[in-house]
């Protein structure tokens, strides 16, 4: 067993705390915005603020004179985060001035979120110029429209005969399935503040036409030939809706066209607007979806020849008491238009034979329109 020397270990040392002698100065803060004082960095050691009696620091050598003690740090913000908010680490150098400086913050923030087209390689003066010939060509596309088809289909009548109400959708469809249960059939009118007349609106007025219904009619029917060559015939392609869309347009074009001919060869005057007269030809779409639909559920052979011909009928004496103030207008009413109010002449009984007859021949070509619509493509 070997033996060492006693040796006791060397005393411990604490280091010695030291100070630096100097604080470097912190980087440099941002541009702040217009009016917020340059922040100081903390005093050196043995450069502690003197406080007066007031309570107001002393003078500090890294303090630029003639501003204000601030400690180091105070309000620092980061690059790209943006200003301080005001009243929180910041000091405006008045009311006066914090107000102008407010104003001025604002305008960059407006300016911030403008485009920046030079991103794309596009400098403002192109960019510009681009937005100016933009918004003439669809001032110019809005004025070919309107002065090309505004005074055949006018904004006005338009949302006239789209002012409908769920109440009216219920009752309407209902009176173009059962018309035999309807009763009277005379379009009612409203005084306006000129003191002229004028029709009501579909909301207020059963007997008024409107395009809602014919509109959705006729998208309905679209969908539903698809859906039937998806499930009984050679299968759905999407020529099919082209298809059935180009049909429905041929046929409600067809049925205006003759009305409109016949009018003017019967010297019908004062009749009806040509909105009137479209919103007539697509009531027909009602019966074909009904006949359409009851074919889904397995109804076949005669009894859907029956359900057919019942929603032939029912269009028939639709149209027949619809047409009837298009054909034979009741001349003690003035009915107000954008070209003036227009009054009728009295009929002779020549002519109201013959405009009778006109009737009875428009309700009996409904059958062709139905049929050509109900015929869809089969296995």
């Amino acid at each position: 067993m070997s033996h060492y020397p006693s040796q006791s270990p060397p005393p411990l040392r604490h280091p010695v705390p030291t100070h630096p002698a100097y604080i470097p100065e912190p980087p440099s803060t941002p541009s702040s915005p217009q009016g917020y004082r340059k922040f100081s960095s903390s005093p050196a050691p043995g450069q502690q603020p003197s406080h007066s009696g007031t309570g107001n620091p002393g003078p500090n050598p890294n303090v630029p004179t003639g501003q204000p003690y601030v400690p180091a740090y105070a309000g620092f913000q980061a690059p790209g985060y943006g200003p301080p908010p005001q009243g929180q680490y910041a000091v405006p150098q008045g009311s006066i001035g914090g107000a102008q400086q407010q104003q001025q913050q604002q305008q960059q923030y407006g300016a911030a979120f403008q485009p920046d087209f030079g991103a794309w390689g596009i400098n403002d003066a192109t960019a510009q110029l681009g937005m100016q010939l933009g918004q003439s060509a669809v001032q110019a596309g809005q004025d070919y429209v309107q002065k090309n088809f505004g005074v055949i289909f006018p904004s006005t009548t338009v949302k006239h005969h789209f002012n409908v109400s769920n109440s009216y959708v219920m009752h309407k469809i209902k009176l173009v399935l059962f018309p035999w249960l309807h009763k009277p059939w005379a379009r009612r009118t409203r005084r306006t503040e000129h003191g002229q007349h004028e029709w009501q609106p579909p909301r207020d007025d059963i007997n008024s036409p409107d395009l809602y219904i014919p509109a959705m009619a006729i998208v309905t029917y679209i969908l539903l030939t698809g859906l039937h060559a998806g499930l009984n015939g050679p299968g759905f392609r999407p020529q099919i809706l082209g298809e059935s869309a180009s049909r429905a347009t041929l046929v409600v074009l067809f049925d205006f066209l003759f009305v409109k001919l016949g009018c003017y060869i019967l010297n019908i005057q004062g009749s009806s607007q040509f909105v009137d007269l479209f919103a007539y030809s697509g009531y027909k779409f009602v019966g074909v979806i009904f006949a359409i639909a009851v074919g889904f559920v397995g109804v076949g052979g005669m009894l859907w020849s029956v359900v057919f011909v019942y929603v032939f009928l029912a269009n028939a004496f639709f149209l027949l008491r619809s047409l009837r103030s298009v054909v034979l207008p009741d001349p003690s009413i003035s009915i107000s238009s954008s070209s003036g109010a227009t009054t009728t002449a009295t009929v002779n009984p020549a002519q109201r034979r013959r405009r009778i007859t006109f009737l009875f021949l428009e309700a009996v070509s409904q059958i062709v329109y139905m049929v050509a619509l109900v015929r869809l493509p089969t296995a």
